[in-house]
């Protein structure tokens, strides 16, 4: 029988089984478990991940237990209670992280798995956080107390300006200097208001400013505020702002500070710091200057209000003037004499008037009497009576004589309807009336009537007497 063509995956001649048998390494899960343990805790140490936080529980015990991942794959975390120093709030489902730890194997599962020791946010959060924390520590340390912050100066002649040359800030605060106050100066500390290392370059710009305010070289060298400004951008833009070191430089300034940073929704550490706060750099130029605008628009008041004043003045003296006269023409002797003399003469009018109503009243009077006399003469008033009684006679004949005639024609009216309806006039139309023969009662029904009744009917001419037969 032949033999079988030998493959050439067949290594038996190379490694016979009794040599393999004799360098094989048998392995317990434990040890093996244990050794991937090892190499992975001493081969990658501490390293960072970052992921989206999900399955996160808490247990009772304090440690929190949650998953990291992203799209292809996911990594169990473990955050143990003793790590004291790592802000639990920060863990929460959906939420992107970055965290520290060890990578590690729990043993018992065969589960390799994170210790957390450090949580960061990403992106726009971590910002915000580390926004919150600072804030919460410079405001512990009184940096935003209000009774610190100095008052700006009414009327500045040199301030200094901290911003970048190119951007749009200082584009917006010249135009509105320039178009209120030509005469204010303005000292420029260029820096980088963004990017890394501005926030050292805007603190240094402005301790600048100080040493230049405060060096003995007389009263050109001197400031009266400083301006902090940029233009509008994201939080990553405006993040040289919310720096610590930029905050201490302004809090440390001895020339008091107005901050602008960004558009009117946009809060910054600088702000809280400076004295003052402004929306926008244009509103930080225009509080800057609104002193003088305000002075100058008094003085071009100034004058029409002085001519309005002294119109005023001389009105109110020649009225008091008028016044005066009025009261000294009212008050003259020759003007009392005066009206004594009026007086008089209506004194007179009034005596030859009552004279004359006397002597009227008085004949009428007399008048009177005469006529009273001339009526109560008998004959004049037995006439008047007797004319009275006889047209009261008159008067009563012809009322008795018509409320006759109106009863004579009522009594007519009622004699005709009397007739139109009694029975004759219906028995002249055909009708007849019977009536019981014994009782004279009128038969309306003929069952009233007892058979061989005598009845009686009545017509318009003559009666009929009959009987009922059934």
């Amino acid at each position: 029988m032949a033999k079988p063509a030998k493959s050439q995956w067949d290594f038996g001649e190379l490694f016979p089984p009794e040599q393999l048998q004799a360098t094989r390494k048998i392995w317990t899960v434990g040890d093996l478990t244990w050794q991937i343990r090892n190499l992975l805790e001493t081969q990658l140490g501490q390293i960072w991940v970052t992921g989206e936080v999900t399955n996160l529980k808490t247990q009772s015990s304090g440690h929190i237990y949650f998953t990291l991942k992203d799209s292809s794959s996911q990594l169990s975390c473990i955050l143990f209670r003793g790590e004291n120093q790592v802000d639990r709030t920060l863990l929460q489902d959906g939420r992107r992280v970055t965290v520290q730890g060890g990578l590690t194997v729990y043993e018992a599962r065969g589960q390799y798995q994170l210790r957390v020791t450090a949580v960061e946010l990403q992106g726009q959060g971590a910002l915000q956080a580390a926004f919150e924390k600072l804030k919460q520590k410079l405001n512990a340390e009184g940096l935003f107390a209000q009774e610190r912050k100095r008052a700006i100066p009414r009327y500045p002649r040199r301030i200094g300006l901290v911003t970048s040359p190119t951007g749009a800030a200082i584009r917006d605060v010249f135009h509105v200097i320039e178009r209120r106050n030509q005469s204010l100066e303005i000292f420029l500390a260029s820096c980088r208001v963004q990017g890394e290392g501005a926030s050292l370059e805007i603190a240094a710009a402005i301790r600048l400013l100080n040493r230049f305010a405060t060096r003995p070289a007389g009263a050109s060298s001197f400031l009266d505020l400083i301006l902090v400004t940029r233009g509008g951008g994201s939080l990553e833009d405006l993040w040289a702002f919310n720096e610590e070191v930029v905050a201490r430089a302004i809090y440390e300034s001895v020339v008091p500070i107005v901050s602008a940073i960004g558009h009117e929704i946009d809060f910054t550490i600088s702000d809280f710091v400076a004295d003052l706060r402004a929306a926008t750099p244009s509103a930080a130029a225009e509080i800057i200057t609104a002193g003088v605008v305000s002075g100058c628009e008094f003085i071009a008041q100034s004058g029409k209000r002085m001519r309005q004043l002294a119109s005023q003045r001389l009105a109110d003296k020649a009225y008091e003037l008028s016044q005066a006269v009025r009261n000294l023409t009212r008050l003259h002797p020759r003007r009392r004499f005066n009206d004594w003399l009026q007086r008089l003469d209506d004194l007179q009018e009034n005596l030859a008037r009552c004279v004359k109503s006397g002597v009227r009243d008085q004949r009428l009077r007399c008048q009177n009497l005469a006529d009273r006399l001339s009526r109560v003469r008998p004959g004049l008033f037995l006439r008047q009576r007797r004319e009275f009684v006889e047209q009261r006679s008159r008067r009563l004949r012809e009322q008795a004589n018509h409320q006759f005639g109106e009863l004579r024609n009522r009594v007519k009216n009622l004699e005709s309807r009397l007739r139109l309806l009694g029975p004759e006039q219906v028995l002249a139309r055909g009708y007849s009336i019977t009536m019981d023969a014994q009782t004279g009662i009128v038969v309306r029904d003929a069952a009233e009537v007892k058979v061989g009744g005598k009845l009686r009917t009545r017509l318009k001419k003559g009666e009929i007497i009959s009987r009922k037969e059934n």
